[in-house]
């Protein structure tokens, strides 16, 4: 390790002073002006991971859904996943350290994770379409090659397909080619499989409105819709040729405030879905004939592709352990469709898709997606031999439901969730079960619910357990919660910690708007009473 080199670069890329960042689940995020110093730290600490795991390591910058004006950069692991949690650690204690400190740090890491530092690292790096990512992408580069790794820059990528190109590079081409072609091959090869089985006619399945939040998705959209418009025609709105990335249009937005997004006129009948900046998350909606917005979230996206899944599990004769992994944040109806009416065991974890993840990986198949339109499908891999093989050796009833899984499991993203693969899987499921948008949607009806924050001087007054749903701190919280939830019908609540400021989120549910709003007043009422809030009491009203 050349360490006057180091210093010499780094001072090149300097911490601004005081500035004290967390590497998080969505990796390191924030405005774009204060975040070169850890593009460049970011470089290194991927060198280090390299050279610990003998394996390519992948660098993505990009802040996903936030404004245009922020950024990020988050590192992959191996094959595909987030980046381990113990490296999470060494990556905000290298971001933090100051500048007459980054040698020791270097080493202490080293030290600690017995990285052979002899050993030859390569790194692969991708960017969104923010206007500081292409500096921000020279600036990791700047911290690999001084630490002697080697670099490929993909350039414009989305993150899963960053994701994608790390797994194919540490797997030997076993998951795919690590080429943009390869990954627009890989998928529209099983989706276009896939349609050919459909029995249904007509376009009113083939034809998706698609809003690309003004981001990267729709550069690749565009790119791609050539190898699969045969099954399915696409037509973008917020390409990115005017508007402001995530800027009143994407999943986010059309989640947060249950409407279209801006530049996307909504007919009756069409179908419509709406990606995030990056293209890891995605909503669907449409609209009914009184012109009404319905939103389909990702607890109905679940519920949609883990109903199939067990259906040809079913057909072809496997007990398979299959299981649908929530937040508390899931709306409680489509909790109670899954459990009671498709007998699919249900369980939830912490907010976070990484805990999502780390819990959907212990089933067969598990299926997790948070509200928020992020998720996929995992399958082990006994799983994934066994119907390779039945999918080969069968050509009866049976065969066709495992050449139908085999194509499910190529088409989905198993390293994150990925908004494009996410949506080849939900217009296959619903053409080959002859599905319209409003049948989907009419699985279950939401119950109706309201998120509110509260501002406290000290959010950690508030601890929780049993997957956030109990607080068990401060005293006489919970209680108070309790009794206020058994006045209303089908109701419940549970407050959470924020992650990232001195706020404390409510959410409730309940058999009415009226009551899930006048809940979720009371609950943030005992928050403020109970929990230090600060300024004005919460106001009824929304």
């Amino acid at each position: 390790m050349d360490l006057s080199a180091i210093t010499k670069h780094s001072a090149l890329h300097a911490k601004p002073s005081g500035l004290l960042l967390q590497y998080g689940t969505a990796g390191f995020r924030m405005k774009a002006e204060h975040l070169d110093h850890i593009m460049f730290r970011m470089g290194l600490l991927a060198v280090l991971r390299s050279k610990q795991t003998k394996s390519t390591i992948g660098v993505m910058v990009t802040a996903s859904h936030n404004p245009e004006e922020d950024n990020g950069v988050k590192l992959v692991d191996p094959l595909g996943e987030m980046l381990a949690p113990s490296w999470e650690e060494h990556a905000t204690y290298l971001a933090n350290a100051e500048e007459e400190d980054m040698q020791r740090v270097l080493i202490d890491i080293s030290e600690k994770e017995a990285v052979d530092l002899q050993q030859d690292a390569f790194v692969v790096i991708g960017r969104d379409t923010r206007p500081s990512s292409e500096k921000f992408s020279q600036s990791v580069i700047d911290g690999v090659t001084v630490l002697g790794g080697q670099v490929h820059d993909y350039g414009l990528l989305t993150t899963p397909q960053l994701h994608y190109m790390v797994c194919c590079r540490n797997t030997s081409g076993q998951y795919g080619m690590a080429t943009i072609e390869g990954y627009y091959q890989k998928l529209s090869k099983a989706f276009v499989e896939l349609t050919k089985q459909a029995s249904c006619s007509g376009d009113e399945y083939r034809s998706l409105k698609v809003d690309c939040a003004n981001g990267i998705g729709a550069l690749k959209l565009k790119e791609m819709e050539h190898y699969f418009s045969q099954g399915l025609s696409v037509q973008l709105f917020n390409d990115g040729t005017k508007g402001k990335l995530n800027h009143l249009c994407g999943a986010d937005f059309v989640k947060s405030h249950q409407k279209p997004p801006q530049g996307m006129e909504i007919k009756f009948n069409e179908r419509c879905c709406s990606f995030d900046g990056d293209a890891d998350r995605i909503v669907y909606y449409y609209c009914d004939a009184d012109g009404h917005f319905h939103l389909i979230d990702g607890d109905k996206i679940a519920t949609l592709i883990s109903s199939f899944l067990k259906e040809l599990l079913l057909e072809i004769g496997e007990n398979l352990n299959v299981g649908v992994v929530q937040t508390a944040y899931a709306n409680g109806s489509s909790t109670r469709y899954l459990e009671e009416v498709m007998k699919v065991p249900v369980y939830c974890t912490k907010t976070g898709v990484k805990h999502l993840h780390h819990k959907a990986q212990e089933f067969d198949v598990g299926v997790y997606f948070e509200a928020n339109g992020h998720g996929t499908a995992l399958f082990s891999k006994a799983v994934e031999d066994k119907i390779n093989q039945l999918a080969r050796e069968l050509e009866d009833k049976k065969g066709k439901a495992a050449k139908i899984l085999r194509n499910i499991i190529d088409l989905f993203n198993q390293a994150a969730g990925d908004a494009i693969a996410d949506m080849l899987v939900i217009e296959a499921i619903l053409a080959l079960k002859n599905l319209t948008i409003q049948q989907w949607d009419a699985l279950y009806t939401d119950l109706p619910n309201r998120q509110l924050k509260v501002k406290v001087a000290d959010r950690k007054v508030i601890s929780t357990t049993d997957a956030e749903r109990q607080a068990v701190t401060p005293p006489g919280l919970q209680e108070a919660i309790n009794d206020l939830v058994k006045k209303y019908r089908l109701s419940r609540a549970f407050v959470r910690p924020s992650g990232t400021e001195d706020v404390i989120r409510v959410y409730a549910e309940a058999d009415s708007q009226e009551s899930a709003d006048s809940l979720a007043h009371e609950v943030s009422l005992a928050v403020f009473d109970l929990a230090g809030g600060t300024g004005e009491r919460p106001q009824p009203g929304f």
